[in-house]
């Protein structure tokens, strides 16, 4: 089976949530693109969009059109040339109209899983529960004929672990988009011992066809993403617990998370971006870490007093921020919860008297928007870098505390045989996290 018969029979479960929703534009463009060429035209092509939830699914054709009408647009040039046969599109428009309404076809939206039964291949992006992936896949397999290959979004979760559980023979395979899976550029290829080559070699293919920068990564909890990001989050969150003892927590969260955003020079605070994937899905990604690394706690009690406060983050329907150790407004932070007094409370109160005590930025700061659009970025960081090295205020000390640690996070990560080399864990942060600069650097160092 070649690459365009393998993708005549889709199913992405998860379809209406928001990592699934990607995949699936992505899949559709990709399978109508395939559907348009000569040599495919008497080829029949299905893509099951399988949710849970119908009203989700109903909101789910909605984003489809939207987007579809975006790309359309873009590739209107090669869409004159698929469409140059068909005398009744003419006009840029009719063929754009044209194009939505073929991909849109290819799409069957359902919350029965027995559509996945004819399946041959199976995109998840459910739950971050093994047991949950692992009842789904293996219902579907034992019920598909056709020996589907799984692509599992997890970003945690051992793929061999999985095929093993699920007695998938090899079928399966870690392919795991960054969010939003539309615009991000990456992929983690993840496979497990036992994968068969033909599905990494198809893998390798799909996310050559979608534009993909990968990365492998070897096949440890966590991979190369979360495998930072956690350990990153966490010192984070043990930097706060320390500050707590001689300040307000309010404080040192504002002040970690300025540290982070700033003094790093990062899209985000860590407070920040722990919101925006959500308290409670860090939490369970940690939760499926920890057991695979004894030597290691991977676990906060204090996201856990978070949660049980009913703080959790993550987006609206809408994608707009939810609340989670910040408080947003139009997507700003505005205030920090105090967990002693469950409320929050206005950063603008404490803000100057925080930045205060930090210390000044060196004189070669800049933002982390105008350094990503500097031509001599790499100069100018390791200029900003010189200065902070020689520092002696609260906020250079914590910053460079917190790019030692980072650093040395990244070199754990491949030292231990997670990631193949140094360049894919910068790649990985560069390119997922939308970082400045890779973790594994010699700016303090030099």
């Amino acid at each position: 089976m070649n690459y365009t018969d393998r993708l005549q029979n889709v199913s992405v479960l998860g379809a209406a949530g928001k990592m699934g929703s990607g995949i699936l534009l992505l899949t559709a463009v990709e399978m109508a693109d395939l559907k348009l060429l000569p040599e495919n035209k008497d080829k029949q092509f299905v893509l099951n969009a399988i949710d849970v939830s119908p009203s989700g699914l109903q909101g789910l054709m909605k984003y489809l059109k939207t987007q579809v009408l975006k790309i359309a647009e873009k590739k209107i040039s090669w869409l004159r040339e698929i469409y140059a046969s068909r005398a009744d599109l003419v006009e840029n428009g009719e063929i754009i109209e044209e194009y939505v309404f073929e991909v849109l076809s290819l799409v069957q939206p359902t919350s029965r899983i027995e559509a996945a039964y004819g399946s041959t291949v199976i995109f998840e992006a459910i739950k971050e529960d093994p047991t949950l992936k692992v009842t789904i896949f293996s219902n579907i397999d034992k019920n598909n004929s056709n020996k589907p290959w799984f692509f599992t979004n997890t970003s945690s979760i051992p793929i061999g672990n999985l095929n093993k559980d699920a007695a998938l023979e090899g079928r399966v395979i870690g392919f795991h988009f960054y969010n939003p899976p539309a615009v991000q550029k990456l992929v983690e290829l993840i496979k497990a011992d036992k994968t068969i080559p033909e599905l990494v070699e198809f893998a390798r293919q799909y996310a050559k066809k979608l534009k993909k920068v990968v990365v492998d990564s070897n096949d440890f909890a966590g991979f190369i993403g979360n495998g930072h990001f956690m350990r990153d989050a966490l010192h984070g969150i043990g930097e706060v617990e320390k500050l707590s003892e001689e300040m307000p927590f309010i404080e040192a969260v504002y002040m970690i998370n300025k540290i982070t955003q700033d003094y790093l020079v990062r899209p985000m605070g860590i407070f920040q971006l722990i919101d925006y994937v959500g308290i409670d899905v860090c939490q369970y990604i940690l939760s499926v870490m920890d057991p695979y690394f004894p030597n290691e706690e991977l676990h906060s009690k204090l996201l856990d007093i978070l949660l049980q406060n009913g703080v959790k983050g993550g987006q609206n329907a809408d994608g707009s921020q939810k609340d989670g150790f910040l408080k947003y407004e139009k997507g700003a932070p505005v205030a920090v919860f105090d967990f002693k007094d469950k409320t929050y409370h206005t950063i603008t109160a404490f803000k100057e008297n925080c930045d205060k005590r930090l210390g000044s930025m060196p004189t070669a700061f800049q933002p982390w928007k105008v350094i990503m659009k500097d031509s001599n970025k790499t100069a100018s960081l390791s200029q900003y870098f010189k200065e902070l090295k020689g520092m002696d205020s609260l906020g250079a000390k914590l910053a460079k505390t917190y790019h030692q640690r980072s650093l040395t996070i990244g070199l754990q990560l491949v030292k231990d045989g997670v990631a193949h080399s140094n360049e894919d864990v910068n790649t990985v942060m560069l390119t997922g996290f939308f970082h400045s600069f890779g973790p594994i650097n010699d700016f303090m160092t030099s």
